[in-house]
Order: structure tokens, then sequence, then C-alpha cells
């Protein structure tokens, strides 16, 4: 009894509650001290039945959506008036669990009072590119740095258009699975560098995180349009694991030289959808509407079509190519990252 006391007592200051893996019905918690049972009939601490298994959870500010009234605790309404069963009550009905804690999603809508349908991303992250930004920039080499990162990217693409030809769609696809990776790198080694020396990253981690993400929508845009075979996915696995690796090991040894790489990578993405649009223009790749998707994403007309997506995706890496460029040349100039604050994200 003294160890049933005892065990009750830790609980209460733990706030913890039982919850159930089991699928079988939604457990009615409310944010109270103690253990709170569910639904299935169990008391305070009761083991589990039929096999169930049960983890310890906490409950601060959670709720899980309950049968009874608002305020009142499932213990004392059990103890006041019994099980439904047990009154030869109907069971209420059953509701899916559609999180982790049990809380129904807030429904989001358009400006038109329609129903967002994304899940990878929200209204308030979509954003009209500036397509009026400098296409022909471009970073001359003046050291040796510069022109190791140059001539990299350069015996880099000619395997690329060796494979891929004039194969555009499928070349947009592969080169948008390797142009997220360093945004992610460099953005989660900058976080642990701020991390380890407890100082501000000047804005560069969410400018980077941000990049890596636009990359991937951009994916996710032409996966619509191109449908990759299987050779071109197991492709993918391999070029994204080796670039991964050696990108993440450039960018620990000089985060400058890993900065021009990507730097020059996106001017030879401007050039591939350049060279993307003169086929579309010339009718050799037949001009589709948009994918809804991108329309969504970037606030395009409904009418939008494919070449308006090329468009805007290549005014995308035009900024990346400035953001990369920027930020090797902070580096050259021996200044840090977190004393110079990151530009402005694509909205």
């Amino acid at each position: 009894m003294s160890s049933r006391i005892a065990g009750s007592a830790a609980a209460r200051q733990l706030g913890f509650c039982l919850f159930s893996t089991s699928t079988a019905r939604t457990l009615a918690v409310e944010p109270v001290h103690g253990l709170v049972r569910g639904s299935l009939g169990l008391g305070t601490g009761a083991p589990a039945r039929n096999g169930s298994a049960w983890t310890w959870m906490p409950v601060t500010g959670a709720r899980h959506w309950s049968t009874l009234a608002p305020g009142v605790v499932p213990e004392a309404a059990d103890e006041k008036s019994g099980s439904g069963s047990a009154r030869g009550q109907a069971d209420p009905p059953e509701k899916a669990v559609v999180s982790y804690w049990g809380m129904s999603p807030a429904k989001v809508v358009k400006e038109d009072g329609t129903e967002w349908k994304w899940k990878s991303f929200r209204p308030w992250e979509t954003y009209t590119p500036d397509l009026s930004i400098d296409l022909k920039k471009h970073h001359v080499p003046s050291n040796l740095s510069d022109r190791m990162a140059y001539w990299t990217v350069k015996i880099l693409r000619y395997p690329t258009d060796l494979f891929f030809q004039r194969r555009y769609g499928c070349r947009a696809m592969m080169l948008e699975t390797v142009a997220a990776v360093p945004g992610m790198v460099g953005g989660m080694l900058l976080h642990f560098k701020s991390l380890r020396r407890f100082e501000h990253s000047g804005g560069w981690v969410k400018a980077l995180l941000e990049e890596a993400e636009n990359e991937r929508m951009h994916l996710m845009t032409f996966m619509e349009v191109s449908k990759p075979k299987w050779y071109e996915r197991a492709l993918v696995i391999a070029v994204q694991g080796v670039f991964f690796n050696a990108y993440m090991l450039g960018y620990l040894i000089s985060p400058k030289f890993a900065h021009r790489v990507v730097g020059y990578l996106e001017e030879e993405a401007i050039h591939s959808y350049t060279e993307f649009l003169k086929e579309l223009d010339k009718g050799n790749i037949e001009n589709v509407p948009a994918p809804a998707i991108a329309i969504d994403y970037w606030r395009m007309p409904p009418d939008s079509t494919l070449r308006d997506v090329v468009m805007v995706i290549r005014a995308d890496e035009a900024h990346h190519r400035d953001v990369n460029h920027f930020a090797s040349d902070i580096h050259f100039q021996g200044q840090q990252l977190k004393e110079t604050p990151a530009p402005i994200g694509y909205h």
C-alpha cells in the first residue's frame, strides 16, 4: 500500500500520464496532475489489458480528444456515473488521432477561402520571385582556390552533359537533388558551430537552410513534369551520397572554397535552365501547364505554363549564386559570417 501511495505521489510530481499505443480506441486525456486513464476503463495505475502496450508520456499542455464535458476529469466522471457499458449505453464514437499529441491540426486556407492542400509548405512560405535579377553575372576566378572551384564544377559538367544530353527535364530533376545538399550541409555545420561557441550566426543558418528547402521545392515541381526511370533514381542515390560526404569534408576544410563551388554550380544551373527555355521556345519540349504545386509556391497565375516555371526557378538559382559568392567573399576578406548579416531570402 505504501509503495502505491509513494508511486502516486511521484507521478503527481512528474505530471505523467498513461498512454496506450493500442489503436483500438482514442484515449481521453486532460491536463491533470498524476496518472490519468483513457476510455479503456482502466483506473489510475492499472495494468494494461488485452496485451496493450503502455508507455509513460508527459501531459503538460497536451490534450487528447475527450468525449467528456470540458473541465471534467475522466477519473472523477467514472467514479460518479460509471463507464458507458456499465450503464447500458453505447460507447462514444471513435475518433482518429491525427498527430502525436492527438490534437486536430489547424485548417489552412488560401486567400480565396479554398482549402490549402500542401503539407510541405504553407501560404506564408510562398513568394513571387524577382525575374529582373541579373542572369549574366559571373565571378571571375581571382586566386588558386577560385580556379580550383571553377574547374571542379566544369569537370563535373562533362559527365552530366554526356548522360542527359538534351533531356533537360530529367537533367533539372537530377540537378536539384544535388543542389539541395550544400545549403543543408552548410546550415547544419554553422548551426553546430553556433551551439559550440555560444554565438549568433548572423542569420546564415536560416539563409542556408532556406536555400536547401527552396532547391527541394524545385525538385518537387519537376517530379510532376518528369517521371524518373529506375536507373535515374539509382544514379541520384549514388551521386547524392558521394556529393554529400565530399561537400561536408570540403566545408570543414574551407568554407570559402565550398561556397565558391556552389556559386559556380548555380552559374551552370542558370545556363542549363536557359538552354531548357530555348528548347521550349523551339517546340522540342512541350510547354505543358504548370504543376499545381508550382502555381501555389511561386504565387503564379492559374494559366501559367512550364516555361513560366523554368523562368522562376532560374531566378531562384541566380539568387543562390549571389548568396554563395558573397559568402565566399566574406571568408576571403577574413570576416566571419556571424559578423555580416545574411542576404534576405526569396520573398
